[in-house]
């Protein structure tokens, strides 16, 4: 019996000096509530470690022609001057001419549809075509 309460005691004045503690999970990475002065660290450990190397990375910078780069830049300024002419057809003094226009790669038609002014776009080399209609007000 008296081994009994002396173990009690002992267990008492051991939990009576213990103490706890909060545990506090905090992240490491600033994309899941770190701190983001972690963010640059991060980054150059992952690129440190990334031994992979994209294989068309070279082939991206060197097969760039200039001559295409002018072709599809001249396109979308012809495009984009067809859609300024439509919007201020629609809403300015100006119309816009009906018929059949060839440009580069594109022919676009543009009449005059039961539900407004149509624009149907093909582009030749691939055959794609997309029509966009304008409705009246």
């Amino acid at each position: 019996m008296k081994r009994l309460l002396f173990t009690l005691a002992c267990l008492i004045l051991f939990a009576a000096g213990s103490q706890a503690q909060d545990f506090v999970y905090r992240p490491t990475n600033p994309a899941f509530g770190g701190d983001t002065f972690n963010y640059q660290w991060l980054l150059n450990s992952a690129t440190a470690q990334n031994n992979l190397e994209d294989p068309d990375a070279e082939l991206g910078r060197s097969e760039r022609d200039p001559l295409t780069d002018f072709q599809q830049d001249l396109n979308r300024r012809i495009l984009s001057d067809l859609s300024r002419s439509l919007v201020s057809s629609q809403f300015g003094e100006e119309g816009l001419e009906e018929g059949v226009f060839e440009v580069g790669l594109f022919q676009i038609e543009v009449f005059q549809g039961a539900d407004g002014v149509s624009i149907t776009i093909l582009d030749t080399s691939t055959g794609d075509q997309t029509t966009v209609t304008v409705p009246e007000f």
